[in-house]
């Protein structure tokens, strides 16, 4: 399809910031607006890099709202002809501590935004626009649950086993209901573990990272043996717009990593890039459900033509040193509720917590 104008939310994200970045970067003709609630995991900051290119305050623009807000996003889907849904509470830790919040933007914000979508392909099938609109539902790996061996693929049932990951599931199955019930134009991806720059450092890289800067304890769940495949976030963003432009309809599509390792193996790395000793290392309680192993079969999204460009060795240099070159911008991330936060989850795991051997 033609996109000409495209609506991203939770386009002042970690992954969703890419996308824009990248798709400004690259496709002259297409304008993009930001509907972003600006939590504490979107930054205004993310967007920076594009808004100080000349001839992109007219290429971009950031509308503060919420995703579950129907009026602010049926005004802004009836100017677009494409749809990309970032918008979500992402981290699993958070979702076990409390899901009210995951609901309302993981679920609601989806049926809001299909819903005008669907609406707009009416007033398409009469006549009254020249596009209906694309919607594209980022997803996740781990609506598939735990696999011990092989890779997951698109067929796979879905058995998601946290409530971050069951919020996922329930907004591709109200997704694809609206491709079987209204034929409206969706696809849906669900990507592997992401790390990059930007990235929130609550999840588990940036966390490690600075915390291992200060000087303080790595919380490491468990035995630490749980396996992820890690994804770079710029091949992320770029296989999810190979998706937008050229994925069938009513479809899904994996995008996988190119290196699965073990949490503690991914510690020892980071570990050793920073200069810092194993002892910052302690075995905490781990969290309730946690899935061993994550792995998914990328044959499908290949068959689009997309291929990954960035090393996990390289990737996991340029973040880290990233991450130590941009102080100021983590710091910010720690600010707010950041303490209240990082104390209710590892706070009491702290003080039970032993030396990792």
């Amino acid at each position: 399809m033609a996109t000409r104008h495209l609506l991203v939310t939770g386009g002042a994200g970690f992954i969703g910031s890419t996308l824009v970045r990248q798709v400004l970067a690259q496709e002259p003709s297409i304008r993009i607006t930001v509907l972003d609630k600006l939590t504490y995991a979107g930054n205004r900051a993310n967007l920076d890099a594009v808004t100080s290119v000349p001839g992109n305050n007219r290429r971009l623009t950031l509308v503060v709202g919420d995703v579950a807000d129907a009026g602010v996003v049926s005004a802004l889907v009836t100017d677009c002809d494409g749809v990309i849904n970032f918008a979500a509470e992402t981290h699993v830790d958070r979702s076990i501590l409390g899901s009210d919040d995951l609901l309302r933007t993981n679920v609601n914000g989806v049926q809001v935004l299909i819903e005008a979508c669907r609406r707009e392909l009416e007033r398409y099938r009469a006549g009254e626009r020249a596009t209906a609109p694309r919607f594209l539902q980022v997803s996740t790996d781990e609506v598939y649950g735990p696999i011990e061996l092989g890779s997951s693929d698109e067929n796979d049932p879905l058995a998601p086993r946290s409530p971050y990951a069951a919020t996922k599931a329930a907004a591709e199955l109200l997704v694809r209901s609206y491709f079987v019930s209204f034929d409206l134009d969706v696809v849906i991806t669900r990507g592997a573990n992401t790390y990059g720059p930007t990235q929130h450092p609550e999840k588990l890289i940036p966390l490690f990272v600075t915390n291992a800067i200060d000087g303080l304890p790595l919380p490491l769940y468990g035995d630490g043996l749980q396996r992820r495949d890690w994804l770079h976030v710029n091949d992320h963003a770029t296989a999810i717009w190979q998706v937008f432009v050229h994925g069938r309809r009513g479809e899904v599509y994996n995008v996988p990593g190119d290196h699965e390792m073990t949490n503690r193996e991914l510690t020892s790395r980071l570990l050793e890039r920073l200069g810092r000793p194993w002892s910052l290392v302690r075995s905490v309680a781990d969290r309730p459900g946690h899935d061993r192993r994550y792995a998914m079969d990328g044959s499908k999204l290949a068959a689009l033509g997309w291929r990954q460009r960035m090393s996990f060795e390289e990737g996991l240099a340029a973040t880290i040193d990233w991450y130590v070159a941009n102080e100021s911008w983590w710091r910010t991330a720690r600010s707010g509720d950041w303490h209240t936060y990082y104390q209710r989850q590892y706070g009491e795991r702290l003080l039970q917590s032993t030396a990792a051997e």
